[in-house]
């Protein structure tokens, strides 16, 4: 890799970031039942119908996985708090789940590693599901009782809270193009769960304040909305598309607006009463995580309902999601959110990584795409910090190869492989590259 960790400011973390349902393997420990349980047994909505069920079985091998993060000359971890883990059917505590994230956190600590938890990273309990899940405004004060019961438990020893990881996902990518649980494709559904899903943010934050909690924000995933050629068409469309997958969230967290480009297409649909919440929304938070994959070229679809867009494959190197691999998008994100939103506010690059088809030969997994990548994407950083940024870590997607929900277990994001017959784990090049790149010197 083309970097030292001396490139970089004194106190910058280095780590690697996971989910709860994506590792730990959910039948285990009690949990309940979730969202992502029932839409992976509905044919079609994920490959072979796969499920989090055991995933890597982290729930037994934690410490042979913090092992690792610590070997690495790792900083920090960044991990999730399962809510149906906590709370099964959404309410009420599960001593068992409570006593893991005791004794996860405890581990995490023992290695050197500063903590980072989420909230609330996808694993909605069945029960709320059942209510109508984050269309639901009853959703948002449910929720606001776990953060309650895991902080009460954990809290103390964190340093760093997220609230919610990528409501983009949790929201649009869900219920407008049903590509995630529940899997709906209903706008009306969509704009309640846009709306609800910042609220939830907003309600835990009230909550982690109340408790004195801090170092608190929020993950917001981001995509580069390229337009597609020089056209007005192609320029609004990729205009529109931003503000729904970037700006609708960080507006209403760092003004307590939402843009006028999606309340055009939104606005029959709100819950009433909607602007009285962004007040909670947006009060002030400690950090801004930024997740970043990929971009998208966007061009007009007149022919399309709204929002009318579309996007058109490009012609740069792919991953194993088909994403295309354009460093220069974080660069520009985390130089566009210090300009136009947080100032001199703490970023953290909380997810950047990519899916490849990776093997196992003689032992080892050769993936130099993936440290090519990783570099490439931290160089980025680098260049955002010089520029202004305030970036204080980058967190590789992902430590495992784990549950990559619709995708089953086919795409393959860690820097470590799991053999998901043998759960046998086996560090790639890019794990000791990375571990030589950020050694202390």
């Amino acid at each position: 890799m083309q970097f030292r960790r001396s490139d970089f400011p004194e106190g910058f973390l280095f780590g690697a970031a996971t989910a709860a349902y994506q590792i730990e393997g959910h039948k285990f420990g009690g949990a309940g039942s979730t969202h992502w349980d029932t839409f992976a047994a509905t044919p079609g909505n994920v490959i072979r119908a796969e499920d989090g069920a055991l995933a890597c079985d982290h729930y037994h091998r934690f410490g042979e996985d913090l092992d690792l993060l610590q070997e690495a000359g790792m900083d920090a971890y960044r991990f999730s708090t399962s809510w149906a883990r906590v709370m099964p059917d959404g309410k009420t505590p599960n001593p068992k789940g409570l006593d893991f994230y005791d004794m996860l956190t405890d581990a995490i600590l023992e290695r050197g590693l500063k903590p980072f938890q989420t909230l609330y990273h996808w694993e909605l309990p069945s029960a709320l599901a059942d209510q109508g899940g984050w269309t639901n405004r009853d959703t948002v004060h449910r929720f606001g009782e776990f953060v309650d019961v895991i902080t009460n438990k954990i809290g103390d020893r964190m340093d760093s809270i997220a609230t919610v990881n990528e409501p983009w996902c949790v929201a649009f990518l869900s219920h407008f193009l049903g590509h995630h649980a529940p899997g709906l494709r209903d706008i009306r559904a969509t704009a309640r769960a846009m709306h609800h899903i910042n609220l939830a943010h907003g309600e835990a934050m009230t909550r982690l304040r109340d408790k004195g909690m801090k170092n608190c924000g929020i993950v917001l995933n981001f995509d580069h909305a390229t337009p597609l050629d020089d056209t007005q068409e192609s320029a609004a469309a990729a205009n529109l598309q931003d503000a729904i997958s970037n700006r609708w969230f960080v507006e209403a967290i760092t003004k307590g607006t939402y843009p006028t480009e999606v309340l055009a297409g939104f606005a029959p649909h709100m819950p009433d009463g909607w602007q009285d919440d962004m007040e909670q929304i947006s009060q002030p938070i400690d950090f801004l995580g930024v997740n970043y994959y990929t971009r998208h070229r966007i061009t007009s679809d007149p022919d399309a309902p709204w929002p009318g867009v579309r996007d058109v494959p490009g012609d740069l190197p792919l991953t194993q999601m088909d994403w295309e691999i354009y460093p220069q998008g974080l660069y520009d994100f985390l130089t566009r959110l210090s300009r136009e939103y947080v100032g001199d506010l703490p970023l953290y690059v909380t997810e950047n990584g990519m899916a490849w088809d990776d093997k196992v030969e003689n032992g080892a997994v050769f993936d130099p795409e993936r440290t090519k990548f990783v570099s490439d994407h931290i160089l980025a950083a680098k260049r955002a910090i010089a520029d202004g940024a305030n970036v204080k870590g980058f967190f590789y997607w992902s430590l495992l190869d784990n549950y990559e929900w619709a995708f089953g277990y086919e795409k393959r994001f860690g820097m470590i492989h799991v053999d998901f017959d043998t759960l046998k784990r086996t560090p790639k090049a890019s794990y000791y590259a990375l571990k030589a790149a950020i050694a202390r010197e």
